[in-house]
């Protein structure tokens, strides 16, 4: 960490970012790889818009599942959540469907466990 926010001292080496893996996801760039002296496992994801980079997260050490967001049933709507005068008590609740399009694999390359996060896109 302090490599990358610069107060490392000047003896220190520096990170090199060397990809192991790219792959998209319309405007959503994965960007994956590791140190594996340090034991580091890096992750970006990064948004371009028009051939520019105008976001970028970035994931250190952590095992990143990407999902789309949606429902599965696309005609549903609002109106579809909503109780109607019966006399039951239960409300039918359309689930959302979350595929998983991507999952990090350089984590486990590391030897040790990381925690786990989900990016909906």
């Amino acid at each position: 960490m302090r490599l990358l926010t610069g107060t490392a001292l000047a003896s220190a080496t520096s990170f090199r970012f060397v990809p192991q893996s790219i792959t998209s996801f319309g405007p959503t760039v994965l960007v994956e790889g590791c140190d594996h002296a340090r034991s580091i496992s890096w992750v970006h994801a990064c948004t371009v818009t028009d051939g520019v980079i105008t976001q970028v997260r970035e994931y250190f050490n952590t095992s990143l599942t990407v999902t789309r967001l949606g429902n599965s049933n696309s005609s549903s709507t609002l109106s579809d959540f909503s109780s109607t005068p019966s006399s039951s008590s239960t409300v039918e609740i359309t689930p959302l469907h979350c595929p998983s399009l991507w999952e990090s694999s350089v984590s486990s390359q590391v030897g040790k466990s990381v925690p786990g996060l989900v990016l909906a896109i």
